[in-house]
């Protein structure tokens, strides 16, 4: 994921109701897996991954099954 694909996933979200910041597991390795947290500290911020992909889920049965975050590119 890149910072812009990211910033869909985090629109997304919001339009939700989740208000959380999408960004690497490990910062140092912006290739690597990333997550949903709470706030964008790193040094205070808690993982709530789970709790959006729940409240994906939840919306997702209510339209049609969905598999993790699709959020379609601009173009």
């Amino acid at each position: 994921m890149d910072e812009n694909e990211a910033q869909q996933v985090a629109n997304a979200l919001r339009e939700l109701g989740i208000r959380g910041i999408v960004s690497p597991e490990d910062l140092d390795n912006p290739n690597g897996r990333w997550r949903v947290y709470d706030s964008a500290d790193p040094n205070t911020r808690r993982d709530i991954t789970d709790e959006a992909l729940t409240v994906v889920e939840g919306r997702s049965r209510q339209s049609g099954p969905a598999r993790g975050f699709v959020v379609p590119k601009s173009r």
